[in-house]
């Protein structure tokens, strides 16, 4: 199978969208697939995540978007199963690199009003060069009585106006996702069932969508 790219992309920050990124990249190493992050965000939180980790996980790489195409080939011809691309917030041109070379864009959003605005033209981008994305929501409210809250319901109706498909695993706001990344652990080496459930789902659904969609783009609505 050839190398899947997969470009996770915030306009926001604070969206948890390098959280999303390295927990998605330790899903694919832990399920045995040979798996490469490429951290372009200034800050290089991936990276220095990745860096503390006691363990054998993923290879990681530095990158810009001047890099980012040579850096895939690179890894292309290496073997590597899997990219995983932790963008820039807020940087639409590195973004833009980033849709460009994906198989799959997947679009981290927290359900709140100014999350949902920040990310149209992270939208139109991906419409425009008509590439294959999914909405992520994260840092959601935890559900009472098996019942979504209204400010995430209402959250949800909005994103469906972007006409992008939802990824129905959600992640929801929990401490362990960041304690487990200060130790470099994804939250399923963890103790949190919760936590656990929520990425090995999200990995399922993320597998899935690349797999079908792998150098195929959607069609524009």
């Amino acid at each position: 199978m050839a190398m899947r790219t997969v470009s996770v992309i915030a306009r926001k920050g604070g969206s948890g969208k390098t959280t999303i990124s390295v927990h998605l990249a330790l899903a694919a190493f832990l399920r045995g697939r040979r798996t490469i992050l490429a951290d372009m965000d200034p800050q290089r939180s991936a990276s220095d995540a990745l860096k503390i980790r006691r363990r054998a996980g993923p290879e990681r790489v530095e990158s810009t978007s001047s890099k980012l195409f040579a850096q895939k080939s690179t890894a292309e011809r290496q073997g590597f199963d899997e990219m995983i691309v932790d963008t820039q917030a807020g940087d639409m041109s590195a973004m833009a690199t980033a849709i460009t070379l994906a198989d799959l864009c997947v679009l981290v959003i927290r359900p709140t009003y100014l999350d949902i605005a920040a990310a149209l033209p992270a939208v139109e981008v991906i419409r425009r060069l008509r590439k294959t994305a999914v909405i992520v929501v994260n840092q959601a409210q935890s559900q009472r009585s098996g019942m979504e809250l209204p400010a995430v319901e209402r959250a949800l109706r909005a994103m469906e106006l972007f006409n992008l498909p939802i990824c129905p695993a959600m992640v929801r706001n929990r401490a362990a996702y960041q304690t487990s990344l200060e130790r470099g652990f994804s939250v399923e080496e963890g103790d949190d069932a919760n936590a656990m459930a929520e990425i090995a789902e999200l990995w399922r659904e993320i597998d899935s969508t690349a797999t079908r969609f792998v150098l195929r783009p959607v069609q524009s609505a």
